[in-house]
């Protein structure tokens, strides 16, 4: 978003003029084939543009390789305590890696180095709260926020010194605010680098988005963030879909309906649940970006309705329909199902 510099891994383009990018990762092993790829397959249609997959051990090398040779979804090999496991993924073909700094001998990275060097990879920097050193704590006084970005330092000044600028930082910390002042340091101290976001260890439900949102929303407001994964004890495909929901309310990217419909209260006229419910299965397939707004009263209804695209100010029996600010007629609830899927046909792709 508001990095200098930019990377490509296979093709897709992180950091400078490029779009904020959607992550996951797969949440099943590798040797698990045909699930891995269902799930990349899944993925790929709400819209992931890039899925870390882990690499614990060598005996997956095979696996990853036949992953990354089945899929059009870029995969980025997550790589801890081995650097060895590092030249697996790229001998694999995986033109992407993530080592984390808390967990890597620096001292045995050359290797590493010199084979990304040699097979054109990008190599992200991630560091999170969980593996920051007590030597990295110490040099901070007690400040994890400071350690993280310590951690990075550490890391990114190696590969610099070596001349390898096909770098991705990035520090997470299951602390919102920890997070947030982590990569500010960084992205004060390296405006050149694309930054991936998000918060570890989010947690499940609402609870788990609200955190994740909370600490991405921060720091896309503050023009930090390149590319960004909302990390959940949940499905990947969600985790694709609350990122891609956080960048549309940012109006920074928008992808899907921007679907308006208000919360509700005493005034109501129509049950707005009820209408929502009925509209939201006929928006799959809608051009990204149509506004639809669903009202429920005469207070903001009408006016709201008119100033989207597609709107629906509900009525003590059903719903008044405005294309472009101009009624289309009013309806029954029993008419909606029929009537709806003509009155979005035109917009459809």
């Amino acid at each position: 978003m508001n990095s200098r510099r930019q990377v490509s891994i296979n093709g897709l383009t992180i950091g400078g003029n490029a779009p904020v990018r959607v992550e996951s990762m797969l949440k099943v092993s590798l040797d698990k084939r045909e699930e891995c790829l269902a799930q990349c397959e899944r993925l790929i249609a709400c819209g992931c543009e890039m899925a870390r997959a882990a690499l614990p051990d060598a005996k997956f090398a095979d696996d990853l390789r036949a992953l990354v040779g089945s899929t059009r979804l870029v995969i980025m090999a997550d790589i801890h305590f081995d650097p060895a496991l590092a030249i697996l993924a790229m001998e694999a073909g995986c033109r992407a890696i993530r080592i984390n700094p808390g967990n890597m001998p620096l001292n045995r990275l050359n290797d590493v180095i010199s084979c990304a060097k040699n097979s054109g990879v990008v190599i992200r920097i991630g560091a999170n709260g969980g593996s920051v050193s007590q030597s990295q704590l110490d040099a901070a006084k007690g400040d994890r926020a400071e350690a993280l970005f310590i951690a990075v330092r550490e890391q990114a000044e190696l590969l610099l010194s070596q001349n390898f600028t096909d770098v991705i930082l990035s520090a997470k910390s299951s602390s919102v605010p920890e997070c947030v002042r982590a990569n500010e340091l960084i992205a004060a101290a390296y405006p050149d680098f694309p930054m991936h976001i998000g918060l570890t260890e989010a947690g499940p439900g609402d609870g788990g988005v609200v955190k994740g949102s909370a600490c991405i929303s921060a720091l896309l407001m503050r023009g930090i963030g390149d590319t960004l994964r909302v990390s959940l004890t949940d499905e990947p495909e969600r985790e694709v879909r609350v990122g891609y929901e956080i960048l549309k309310a940012l109006e920074i990217r928008t992808r899907g309906v921007n679907l308006i419909s208000c919360p509700t209260c005493g005034r109501r006229r129509a049950d707005v649940m009820r209408l929502v419910k009925i509209v939201e299965p006929m928006l799959a397939d809608l051009p990204d970006g149509v506004s639809v707004a669903v009202m429920g009263c005469e207070v903001n209804g009408p006016k709201e309705a008119r100033h989207a695209k597609f709107g629906i100010a509900g009525t003590p029996g059903g719903a008044v329909l405005f294309r472009e600010g101009k009624s289309c007629g009013e309806y029954k609830f029993s008419e909606l199902e029929a009537v709806l899927p003509e009155f979005f046909g035109g917009e459809r792709g």
